[in-house]
């Protein structure tokens, strides 16, 4: 069969040309946090099932967390406010003021009952939901994670062939997928940090519970994929650790 070559204006030549990994690159994830009365932080969470999280998604994730942070603020605020009165009944001890005793009077029965319903069953339930979320994240995590070291192992296996070929442009464009999967990685990794921080917070309403403490991994890097499947084999046995102390406390639904 003959062929025929048909030439092409240099608008149609640079429209067909193969896209640089610059056009098709992923952005690099964002970052959000607020610090918190008491000096603590929390940082927007990272959906990694809707992609590389932006500062935008990770802001919108930091003020849905707000609502409910400052909720659960009321009982801390009820008890803080026994702290003026109580200091003015002190200082006018052994007579104090008949206003500090009226004031403090008045401040303390918010503030006992807030007590009164946390230390029954509510830090316990409330410890056991928080793990049981916290797994479910985690095996999200984790099944992302399996996802993208099997397509990093493909990629690196094609980029093998291609340079034993010296094919430069499919090189140049599973190099751009595998910069694109690390990017990948990279925002499921950082998921981890508002897990991190949360189990950190609630350390002293573990112990009130009476479950163990929890030991939190440090996740390093993962820059090859050996680095990467024992960054999985790692966060695999801490869901197990966590669900252990989860089961202790009357297990997951």
């Amino acid at each position: 069969m003959n062929t025929i070559d048909i030439a092409l204006n240099d608008e149609l030549q640079e429209a067909l040309k193969q896209p640089v990994c610059l056009d098709i690159g992923l952005p690099k994830p964002g970052s959000a946090q607020i610090t918190l009365p008491n000096g603590g932080r929390i940082k927007g969470i990272a959906d990694i099932t809707k992609g590389i999280p932006s500062d935008c998604s990770l802001s919108f994730s930091l003020m849905m967390q707000m609502g409910p942070i400052m909720a659960n603020m009321e009982c801390l605020i009820n008890i803080l406010k026994l702290v003026k009165p109580l200091t003015d009944v002190i200082k006018g001890l052994p007579f104090p003021p008949v206003k500090a005793i009226s004031d403090f009077i008045e401040a303390s029965g918010p503030a006992i009952e807030c007590v009164l319903g946390m230390v029954g069953l509510g830090i316990p339930l409330f410890i056991k939901d928080l793990l049981c979320l916290i797994i479910k994240l985690l095996n999200c995590m984790i099944d992302q994670m399996k996802s993208l070291l099997a397509l990093l192992g493909g990629l690196q296996l094609q980029i093998t062939a291609a340079t034993a070929e010296g094919n430069e442009e499919l090189l140049k464009s599973l190099e751009c997928a595998q910069d694109n999967a690390k990017c990948s990685s990279d925002a499921a990794m950082q998921a981890f940090e508002p897990i991190t921080l949360v189990l950190e917070l609630a350390a002293p309403l573990l112990e009130i519970a009476g479950a163990p403490a929890i030991e939190i991994p440090a996740l390093a890097p993962a820059d090859d994929l050996e680095a990467f499947e024992q960054v999985i084999t790692t966060m695999e046995g801490f869901v197990d650790t966590l669900q252990l102390v989860a089961d202790g406390l009357g297990g997951c639904d």
